[in-house]
């Protein structure tokens, strides 16, 4: 009977324990923000690109730094080609992935979606 009782008070002490440590974990990790649409216009002296939602009005600044992953992509490909920022131009497609703050976003990846018909792209 004592060894249960004990055993009941572990778990009782141990669950609350472990919940709180998992709980912590979780917002620790932050989920990344994602816009996409057409490049509006670009600007390398402030590394930036103004992208306007494609079928909306909506429009965002991604900004860009030496840290930015520049990939491109096929619709529906697995494939990805490491790219340089000198290869977006305005009218393309592209989905920038950061932080945002308000109509900003920090871009830690920008992927232009290439399209099949496009073959120099």
């Amino acid at each position: 009977m004592k060894k249960q009782l004990s055993l009941l008070f572990a778990l009782a002490l141990t669950f609350p324990l472990a919940r709180a440590v998992f709980a912590q974990e979780t917002p620790g990790k932050s989920k990344e923000d994602r816009f996409e649409g057409r490049v509006e216009r670009s600007s390398k002296e402030q590394s930036s690109l103004t992208v306007r939602q494609v079928g909306g009005t909506a429009q965002k600044t991604c900004l860009f730094d030496s840290s930015t992953k520049w990939v491109s992509q096929y619709h529906g490909e697995k494939k990805v080609n490491d790219i340089d920022a000198s290869q977006v131009k305005d009218g393309d497609y592209v989905i920038c992935k950061g932080s945002a703050e308000g109509g900003v976003i920090h871009a830690t990846l920008i992927s232009k979606r290439l399209a099949h018909g496009n073959a120099n792209q």
